[in-house]
Parts: C-alpha cells; structure tokens; sequence
C-alpha cells in the first residue's frame, strides 16, 4: 500500500501552503518508488485516476448540457406557470469540524425557507408548506460563477457523497426535516470527513423535496454558502476568540491544555476564565506573581488580553456593609461597578463624589476578603433602594475556589 502522508488540509490547523504541499507531495512519491515496483504503483493510483477522470466528464456534460436545461426552466416559467424556491436563510459559519453539530453564523439552528419564486414571500400555507425536504451535501464549486438558477439535473450532478470505505458523510437527525407554515430547522446534522478532499476544499449543504410534485410547477432546490470542513482534532484545543465565562482555562492563549500553567491554575481553584477574572479582580498581583509566577511579561499581558476579550453576562452581585449603610456593586467577574448610600439607589463610580469613592475603595478591600458575603442579584433590581437588596436571609453555596483565601462562591438571592 502507498504509505499516507498528511497533505494540505488534513493538519490541524489547515494552514499548510503550496510549498509544504508540493515538497510533502515529493517526498510521498520518493517514498513510493523505493517501496514499490511500477505495477503496484499503477494499481494503487489507477482508481484514483479514474474517480478524478469521471468527476470531470460528469462536470462537462453538465455544463455542455446546461444551455438546453435553462431553456426549459425558462420556458416553464413564461408559460404561465406557478415556480417556488427552497433557499436557506441563515449563513452557515465559514469553518465548521468534524463531529460537531452544525449551526448557522450567529449560533442558532439553520433556518430554511419555501418561497414564491415571483413574490419572494413565504409559502405558509397549503400543501407544499408541510412536505419534507432532504438535506444533502454539495460541491463547494457549485455556484461559484454566482449564477441564481440552476436545473434539478445541474443540482444532482453537484451532489457529494461519501468517500469510498467511509462513512455516510453526515449523519444526524435532521437529513430529512417536515416544512411547518413553510419554514424548518436544522439543528442536527454533523459531517464526519473534512472536505479536504474535494477541489475547491469547500462544501455546501443542499435542499430539495423528497418527492416529487408533477402537479406543481418546479421547486428550486436550495444551495447553501460555502464553507470549510476540518477534522475535529483541530477543534480539541482550539483557542476561542472571544473567550466566554464558562470556558475551561487553557482556552486562554498561551495556557497549553494540561501544561505547567494550566495545572498552576488548577491548584488554586481556578479552573474557568470566570475563575481567573474574578482571582484578578480581587487580587491581580498575588495572581501574577504567586500563581503564574516564572512567565514573562509578555506571555502574561497575552493571556490578560484574551480575558479581557470575554463578553460578561448580566450577573451582578452586592455586598453591603451595614455599619455606614453602603452597599457594593460588583459585576459577574467581581469588578467594582457601583455604590450606594443610605438607602439611595446605585450610582457608577464616576458619579460618586471623592469623599464617597474614598469610603468605596476602602469598603472594597473588605469586600474582597469576605466574598462568600456577597449577594447575586438581577440586574433588573439595580434601580431599587439599598434597604431592600440587602437580603439578609440570604445563605452562601459552596462552590470551586476562586480566590487567594480559599474564598466560596456566593449564593442567589431567594426569590430574585
């Protein structure tokens, strides 16, 4: 057998360029002619040959053929007749990995569409807004030269299949999906190869009823954007830009997965980037030094960066001190974001005058020892007096360790 050698597209990151490529490519086949003779050579790449050959004369027939099947879609369509169109609406993102479920740019389950072809308005009611639809895999090149219309032939001959000996290329749920008031969702379907493989290195997912309707005028198949499949490897340690709260800490950059920092961290309780955010709001230079103590300046400025990309969500938390009747607003990573006074409501710290924010600053220290003291709050709750936030029947929970003093996670307030 040829032995496999990683070409461009099958590492982890897909980066590799022409060069790496072509020497890879040199050395694979030096390797070939010392192992073996001519006749295996040609037995190993002749079906290789031959996939490659029939892909393309199956391209050129459908673009020798392509003239004469958009004369009979336009034909149908002049005649009078009634057209609609599958058509995706969501974007799907532009890399996706292997085993992983697939969902649109923004996160959410692709959404697709049935639309009249001449108003362009949703097919709600009526027979063709429940039918199924199929979901396939297509050629990355299909579409690449923009064109809106196709034949049902062009869309066949663009659909992809698996490689031979693999698996199905995707599997899922939602191959076959029921259309409700015109509109279905898909939110289960994952591909189990790259797309590596295919010329263009692209695919797109692809949409077109599971049966056929001769009564009705032809429905447009849809064809997603082209995107990327890499294998999942890629994905294991992949460094996420911005961060969120709960991922695990050596999604930082420069925390390697299972690496001295990584286990530095993991001894004193930090084990979410929520975790470091809040250590470094109570105690940034104990963090610095103590815990990540022996890296550079340099590596440590990248990882607070990176932290500091990550998007907050809406927790808030109290801590009132009722000797001057002050209370504290700190946010979800314990960064101190308002105050207020004898009941008065809350006011940033911009507002508070310097004789207040010397009162804050010092409240804060105290704050910060006594942590599993504080009071999770709604964010809505903000604009009430501070009587009625300080919540005395709160109770502490017990969570992971988040600062220098072995400190415990406060509770919720009951009821909020």
């Amino acid at each position: 057998m040829v032995p496999k050698r990683p070409f461009h597209g099958d590492s982890e990151d897909g980066t590799d360029s022409p060069a790496q490529d072509s020497k890879r490519f040199k050395n694979a086949i030096r390797d070939v002619l010392g192992m073996l003779s001519v006749q295996d050579i040609v037995a190993e790449i002749e079906p290789f040959i031959r996939g490659v050959v029939r892909d393309e004369i199956e391209r050129t027939v459908q673009r020798v053929l392509q003239p004469s099947f958009r004369t009979s879609s336009n034909q149908t369509e002049t005649s009078g007749a009634r057209g609609f169109l599958l058509q995706f609406v969501s974007r799907p993102p532009s890399t996706i990995f292997t085993g992983s479920t697939m969902e649109a740019e923004d996160g959410n389950p692709i959404r697709l569409e049935l639309l009249d072809a001449r108003t362009k308005t949703l097919v709600n009611s009526g027979p063709l807004s429940s039918m199924k639809i199929e979901i396939l895999v297509l050629d990355g090149d299909f579409g690449i030269d923009e064109r809106e219309d196709w034949t049902e032939n062009e869309f066949n001959a663009n659909v992809i299949r698996e490689r031979e000996g693999k698996r199905p290329l995707v599997t899922g749920g939602d191959l076959n999906i029921t259309l409700k008031s015109g509109s279905g969702l898909i939110s289960d379907i994952i591909f189990t190869d790259n797309s590596s493989w295919q010329r263009s290195r692209r695919f797109r997912l692809g949409a077109r009823p599971v049966t056929k309707n001769y009564s009705e005028a032809r429905i447009r198949e849809a064809r997603s954007e082209a995107f990327m499949v890499k294998d999942h490897r890629g994905e294991l340690n992949k460094k996420h830009h911005p961060p969120r709260l709960v991922d695990e800490i050596w999604r930082l950059e420069r925390i390697a997965k299972g690496g001295a920092t990584h286990k530095k961290l993991a001894t004193w309780g930090i084990h979410t980037v929520r975790d470091f955010l809040q250590t470094y709001a109570i105690n940034p230079s104990e963090l610095r030094k103590v815990i990540l103590g022996g890296i550079s300046n340099r590596i440590w400025d990248m990882i607070l960066d990176h932290a500091n990309e990550c998007v907050l969500d809406d927790k808030l938390y109290t801590y009132f001190e009722a000797g001057p009747s002050v209370g504290l607003l700190f946010n979800s990573v314990y960064k101190l974001v308002g105050a207020a006074f004898e009941g008065q409501m809350y006011k940033p710290l911009d507002k508070l005058a310097p004789s207040q924010m010397a009162l804050v600053e010092s409240l804060k220290q105290k704050a910060y020892k006594n942590v599993h003291s504080f009071i999770m709050l709604d964010s809505r709750d903000i604009c009430g007096p501070l009587r009625s936030l300080a919540c005395p029947q709160a109770e502490p929970f017990n969570g992971p360790n988040l600062s220098l003093q072995q400190l415990e996670l406060p509770a919720a307030c009951p009821g909020i």
